[in-house]
């Protein structure tokens, strides 16, 4: 199941593409995230096909993690989640902590709305 947290309406102060024209140039982790992307792909592939929602949650909420890392190390930084953004992030984590397993998952594109991922039987719950 999917659920689209739209936590701002207003638009991002830098544009999505302006924005990864500036990271590629001056972000020094943007190299790391680029090495590992085949890999990860392989990975989220694999947990998809094998339907093991606890991998392809933790892959999904790392690669977001990861790429709001490399946004921040752009200069200047750039950040688009929000407080809100954050709260969410911990209330998921927190969802996880509670049943023992990843059974809730978030991403977050470039801005502070969330996707919101689970599993039918946890979709009410979360």
């Amino acid at each position: 199941r999917v659920l689209v947290c739209v936590v701002c309406r207003e638009e991002k102060a830098v544009p999505s593409t302006a924005g990864m024209q500036s990271t590629v140039v001056t972000s020094n982790l943007m190299q790391h995230r680029v090495a590992h992307v085949q890999v990860r792909i392989q990975q989220i592939t694999e947990a998809i096909q094998q339907r093991d929602f606890p991998t392809f949650g933790e892959i999904t909420m790392r690669d977001s993690n990861e790429m709001h890392a490399v946004c921040l190390g752009t200069y200047p930084p750039i950040a688009y989640l929000n407080d809100t953004s954050h709260q969410i992030i911990r209330s998921v984590h927190s969802f996880n902590s509670d049943k023992g397993a990843v059974r809730a998952a978030y991403t977050f594109d470039a801005g502070p709305n969330a996707v919101l991922l689970c599993e039918a039987s946890d979709f009410v719950e979360l």
